[in-house]
């Protein structure tokens, strides 16, 4: 029902979604949201705030919500349904509990229903914000050319949420100056820092992207799962189909970045796994299994190698291009 719902809601407002939004929408990703921080960075917007919206699709207000469908939407059959899906509930410890905020839990209409309210946050921030604003779902960018500027930013988005009955996540909300030698910033899985071009190209500084902390984590521990003790009945070959499943949707994501040395990382990280595994399969130390998978196997047992896969961005270049005439990405 929910499928339904969304299939005749998403066209009538994707008409009216602006394009700072990202999030959950047709034809546009997360790789479209990164580039808008490429381009502008080459612009000289290097004060960023980057902030996230509290507990966003528990604390959406239901009479808001309707409100901005009621906008474009006439038909009341529709919008009763909506306002029965909202009032359902969630049934815990045996009792129905309902609240009066928050977007059905898991639903697939929920993503459309949230952009639906945030695209009020959207067009305030056209009228009295000052930057440019990066927004996928609840997660959010300004980028700004001064201090002050990201300042004013802060200050317009925190009045336009309390308006809207959301808040800003503390925690996650900061004024980030993108400087060489300077800290970065952590936006949708990547870390972002402003670094100094290599070899020939000392002169030029860029922001750069690679896997953040917490995505290279997330991603050893994936690894760690799959090659765990638990699974030694398994064939090897199960284990390296697992393995190279995950790797290729890891990497397919994070290829487009200054990502070749953590895609080593995690390609080493997980021989090392996988040799670890042989060796304990056979009741050998783990030398053994090195051996075998890295040695003795011409192609390192079927493992898949990532080194090649990476794209460098490029400013006010569409992400989706081919790389290059040879057809391998650039490094």
């Amino acid at each position: 029902m929910q499928t339904a719902v969304k299939l005749v809601i998403e066209p009538v407002f994707e008409a009216d979604f602006l394009p700072c939004s990202f999030g959950f929408r047709p034809k546009r990703s997360q790789h479209d949201a990164l580039q808008v921080l490429i381009d502008q960075s080459w612009k000289g917007r290097r004060w960023v705030l980057e902030s996230d919206i509290a507990n966003c699709f528990e604390a959406i207000p239901h009479s808001g919500l309707m409100s901005a469908i009621e906008e474009r939407v006439a038909d009341r059959n529709l919008l009763k349904l909506l306002r029965v899906t909202l009032r359902a509930g969630v049934m815990a410890d045996g009792a129905v509990h309902r609240d009066v905020t928050g977007t059905p839990q898991g639903g697939v209409a929920s993503p459309v229903l949230c952009n639906v309210y945030l695209h009020r946050l959207d067009r305030q921030w056209a009228e009295r914000g000052t930057g440019v604003l990066v927004r996928f779902a609840d997660d959010l960018v300004v980028m700004c050319h001064t201090k002050r500027e990201a300042e004013v930013a802060l200050s317009a988005l925190r009045s336009i949420l309390a308006e809207m009955g959301l808040e800003f996540k503390a925690a996650k909300t900061r004024i980030v100056h993108l400087t060489e030698g300077g800290e970065g910033l952590d936006f949708l899985g990547f870390h972002h820092r402003r670094v100094r071009g290599e070899r020939g190209y000392r002169h030029l500084r860029f922001l750069a992207r690679w896997p953040s902390r917490e995505a290279m984590q997330r991603a050893r521990d994936r690894i760690r799962e799959i090659t765990d003790y638990k699974r030694l009945r398994d064939p090897v070959e199960v284990i390296v189909q697992d393995l190279n499943r995950f790797l290729s949707g890891w990497a397919n994501y994070f290829r487009y970045g200054n990502s070749r040395l953590h895609f080593t990382r995690i390609t080493t990280y997980a021989l090392r796994r996988l040799a670890r595994f042989v060796a304990k399969r056979h009741k050998r130390r783990a030398g053994y299994g090195m051996t075998v998978v890295a040695f003795v196997s011409p192609n390192r047992m079927g493992l898949v190698n990532l080194d090649r896969l990476v794209v460098t961005p490029s400013p006010f270049r569409d992400w989706r291009a081919k790389p290059n005439a040879a057809g391998k990405g650039r490094r």
